[in-house]
């Protein structure tokens, strides 16, 4: 028998028993639907993670305080001082720019509405590193800082989040007016572009008074930081950038080398790192579950399989007895099992790409169907069909022509 032949016969079994057909592909439809929607997901927060990290800069070190430890327990947080930020500035040469930060949620009033927001006492320098363009005025300056001058510079939802009307206001029509912060009157001197969440830091929302006015006037007289903010002009600098920053602020905190220190440093690569460890944990998983589908779906398949052998004995024996040789017999119904997969596979791509959507539409997660997920579903797919497919093409095969044609 010719291929082309072969693969007609076998078709013709297909649809003579097309709902059975049907049926036995939707253990691979699921188990394909299932791994590609998966892969999606995590693709889709992959890339959400990665787009966040890229707006919170590859080159930044965030510093944060640790535990206080004594004799290896701990009993309490640590503090960082605005002396730490100094030191910091005026030592690491590995750092390029350098701010301190402290924040806390407070009740912020313009006009006749309030709303509670965000306030960050910065250096003028952390809009350097977290490259925060300017829409409107102008960012506070040092000499302010060091003047404890009331002046804020909002970012760009901060308008919209005291009421919806404001947000078609102009920024440049707010520039100079009076903004109350706990009661206390600030010159709006500028207005941020629109950043976007990066991580925990919403800039958008937040609004950015001098450091020093925030320590003295707005948050008392603490000299607590929450965090301290570095950066360096390549990613390639940051470990000496971190050597750095922890030999400094050992020094200023008295830690002895080879103790625990009282402060974190982290970077967005770390944190990316580690999302994606979790995340591939997870998507192994989750594939490993849908594999389990996928050999549930090939045993269906070989089940299939051998049933129609069984009943197309005498068909078979018919075949034989006219010249087909047993390869043709074992390339018939290796074509069926293929077919029967590989349809299986297709339909699964489908349904993963639908669910896919569905998600991102509905639940507004992003969901990315990569092309090489979809290659290598339909490839597995047609490996389950050629694995599951040989033994009962084998037995066909094999099948005495004789007893074939006395079968009943």
């Amino acid at each position: 028998m010719l291929l082309f032949e072969i693969i007609m016969v076998a078709m013709g079994a297909v649809r003579a028993n097309l709902l059975r057909s049907v049926l036995t592909t939707l253990g691979i439809v699921i188990g394909i639907a299932a791994v590609i929607t998966m892969v999606a997901l995590g693709e889709g927060a992959q890339r959400q993670v990665q787009e966040e990290i890229n707006r919170m800069g590859t080159t930044v070190l965030t510093i944060r305080p640790g535990q206080q430890r004594a004799g290896g327990v701990s009993w309490g947080d640590a503090e960082m001082s605005i002396d730490d930020a100094i030191a910091l500035r005026a030592e690491a040469s590995d750092v390029v720019t350098v701010s301190p930060e402290q924040r806390s949620g407070m009740q912020i009033a313009y006009m006749r509405w309030n709303a509670r927001s965000e306030v960050m006492g910065v250096w003028p320098e952390y809009f350097d590193i977290y490259n925060i363009g300017l829409a409107a005025g102008r960012y506070f300056t040092q000499s302010e800082v060091a003047g404890r001058r009331r002046v804020a510079v909002l970012g760009a939802a901060v308008l919209a989040d005291l009421d919806e009307s404001l947000s078609d206001v102009h920024p440049e029509l707010i520039l100079g007016e009076t903004l109350q912060i706990r009661g206390i009157s600030f010159e709006i001197v500028g207005v941020l572009e629109e950043k976007g969440d990066a991580g925990f830091l919403r800039p958008d929302g937040s609004v950015f008074m001098p450091q020093s006015t925030a320590q003295y006037r707005v948050m008392g007289s603490r000299n607590r930081l929450n965090t301290i903010y570095a950066s360096t002009e390549t990613p390639e600098d940051m470990n000496l950038a971190y050597a750095e920053i922890d030999r400094i602020l050992r020094r200023e905190h008295r830690i002895r080398a080879g103790d625990d220190a009282d402060f974190q440093i982290s970077n967005a690569t770390d944190l990316l790192q580690t999302f994606n460890e979790t995340r591939q944990t997870f998507t192994a998983l989750l594939a490993g579950i849908a594999g389990i589908s996928l050999l549930v779906g090939g045993i269906g398949i070989m089940n299939i399989m051998l049933v129609s052998v069984t009943e197309r004995t005498r068909e078979i024996g018919v075949r034989k007895a006219l010249g087909a040789t047993r390869k043709a017999i074992m390339i018939q119904f290796l074509v069926e099992a293929l077919f029967l997969c590989i349809l299986g596979g297709l339909l699964g791509v489908g349904a993963g790409y639908g669910a896919a959507a569905l998600i991102r539409n509905m639940a507004g997660w992003q969901a990315v169907v990569a092309p090489v997920a979809v290659i290598a579903a339909i490839v597995f797919s047609a490996g389950v069909g050629l694995f599951f497919g040989i033994w009962p093409a084998r037995r066909a095969a094999l099948l005495d022509p004789i007893d074939a044609l006395r079968y009943e």
